[in-house]
């Protein structure tokens, strides 16, 4: 195991050299290109996407952090959308993926954004990929049901490993839809040994999309993260259920290039100060009004 995984260090650092050297963006150069390409996959109320005449435009929480930090550092701000699959190649220029729990090589490619902010997990594949900076917003991935279900909400033991394996025994035989290059990846999370039965989307959907799926009885439940998990149990009240968690507590942070430390760095400078002056709180109340009351020692350690 340990000479798959020096290879696999090997062959991300070599991919690495192949990368134009004049793609390569730190703080200086984006101050130079005047504009941060700020890279979101639509996704819960951190990125929403949509058409306009003058090209794709954005809103939610994570384009208005994204703003907030451009005008920090004194450029412009531009939208990329992006897709989870694709994402981590259009930061780092590496082509790569998570194929049945390994990372997967692919060729270099055009670098075409600064950073990737949606709600992305901060997930040791993904840190193998790009510097994280510090967590930001709380997440977990719940097992959520239709209300009609005979799947039964767990009763929480204080022992969260011992709640994932009630989840996953309720799981046997069940229809759970999943979404891969996610961090509903069923490869996360060791699901194949559960019995159940995955259902993955022939074709790339939105994290917004599962709970639609599951009312419309493509999978009798979904895994889902805490952030849709939020807005599904309000725009569906009644509706749905949750079963109980998947995966241990889990952080998000925004995500760049490893060659890009300074650019990183003047972000948690900046996240400290919108964290001291009240706007870091305003914008996450604005965008999920519920998360404080579920997760209220995160954000007292923030």
């Amino acid at each position: 195991m340990r000479s798959i995984w020096f290879i696999r260090r090997w062959l991300l650092a070599l991919a690495a050299l192949l990368v134009p050297a004049a793609a390569a963006q730190d703080l200086e150069q984006v101050k130079e290109a005047g504009v941060l390409r700020h890279l979101g996959v639509p996704y819960a109320h951190f990125v929403a996407s949509y058409d306009s005449p003058e090209g794709s435009r954005a809103e939610g929480f994570d384009v208005e952090l994204m703003q907030g930090f451009a005008r920090h550092i004194g450029v412009d701000y531009q939208y990329i959308p992006t897709t989870w699959r694709t994402a981590f190649g259009q930061l780092t220029g590496i082509g790569t993926w998570l194929e049945k729990g390994e990372l997967i090589m692919g060729p270099p490619q055009p670098i075409e954004g600064d950073v990737i902010a949606n709600g992305v997990t901060i997930l040791p594949w993904r840190e193998q990929l790009v510097a994280f900076s510090r967590p930001y917003f709380p997440s977990a991935v719940w097992l959520v049901a239709r209300s009609d279900s005979a799947m039964s909400p767990i009763e929480p033991s204080g022992d969260r490993s011992h709640d994932i394996t009630l989840v996953k025994e309720e799981m046997a035989g069940r229809t759970v839809l999943a979404m891969k290059y996610s961090c509903l990846d069923p490869d996360l999370y060791q699901l194949h040994k559960t019995r159940a039965r995955l259902v993955l989307p022939i074709q790339e959907r939105q994290l917004n999309e599962m709970v639609p799926a599951i009312m419309n009885r493509d999978a009798e439940s979904t895994l889902l993260d805490v952030a849709d998990t939020l807005i599904a149990l309000e725009k569906w009240p009644g509706e749905i259920k949750v079963i109980g968690p998947v995966s241990e507590l889990q952080e998000m942070g925004v995500a760049f290039r490893k060659d890009s430390p300074a650019l990183r760095e003047a972000f948690n400078q900046y996240l400290d100060k919108i964290l001291a002056d009240g706007t870091y709180k305003a914008l996450a109340e604005k965008h999920f009004p519920t998360v404080y009351y579920f997760f209220p020692e995160f954000f007292d350690n923030l």
